[in-house]
């Protein structure tokens, strides 16, 4: 999954309207921003299997740190206690741990039976959605849309900067899914690592747009609880 997870991270501003949308993006993607790290150490592993599944290529050989369900429910649980030292509020450092365990959830639909329950492990789970181009497709597309919508309920642009660079930033995360989706595989691991260094730009894409966009009145006083 790609886009859906972004979706969360759209969506997640309605309930928490003071944190910016950079942090969400950061939450919701947060182990597959760690995952290509690890990949260059040695520590996770995975191959290029065309025709594995119909959506990818990629064959998840190892991936317990980031992706194992306890891992995640760890990373979540730090997130949340980062963003209350940070000094937000409990329903902030919830929303933002939820964002991080999503990812494990949403990963559970779409991935073949490669998931980890736990680190070394033996168990693992997946729905396998990823084997339908039609029903990955579509449960993707509804959460990005559901979660975009959300967010533009939520916020209103200031300045020009606020309207086009959200729907730059729309068009962009939709580019890239459909190459993923419709190009040739990649060449090799360490391209799926260097490139996935790269979405660390759409995290800082998202403070960029957050800070030109304002609350909605509703939300305003929301975020005062925050």
């Amino acid at each position: 999954m790609f886009i859906g997870h972004f979706g969360v991270g759209f969506g997640a501003k309605a309930a928490a309207p003071r944190v910016s949308l950079g942090t969400l993006f950061l939450a919701a993607q947060w182990v597959d921003l760690l995952w290509p790290t690890l990949l260059l150490l040695g520590w996770e592993r995975v191959a290029i299997v065309p025709g594995i599944t119909r959506v990818t290529p990629l064959d998840f050989v190892s991936y317990p740190i980031t992706h194992s369900l306890l891992a995640t429910v760890g990373w979540a649980l730090l997130a949340a206690l980062l963003c209350r030292r940070a000094g937000r509020s409990r329903r902030a450092a919830l929303v933002v741990g939820g964002a991080v365990l999503s990812h494990w959830l949403l990963d559970l639909a779409t991935h073949r039976p490669d998931l980890p329950l736990v680190p070394g492990g033996v168990a693992r789970v997946g729905l396998g959605l990823w084997n339908s181009l039609p029903g990955t497709v579509a449960l993707e597309g509804l959460v990005f849309l559901a979660g975009l919508a959300l967010y533009l309920r939520t916020t209103t642009a200031r300045d020009r900067a606020g309207v086009y660079g959200l729907w730059s930033l729309v068009a962009f995360l939709v580019l890239i899914y459909g190459a993923n989706l419709f190009g040739p595989p990649p060449p090799s691991v360490a391209a799926i690592a260097w490139a996935g260094q790269a979405q660390w730009l759409l995290v800082l894409w998202g403070y960029w747009v957050d800070g030109h966009r304002l609350g909605s009145p509703s939300q305003v006083a929301v975020g005062r609880q925050q």
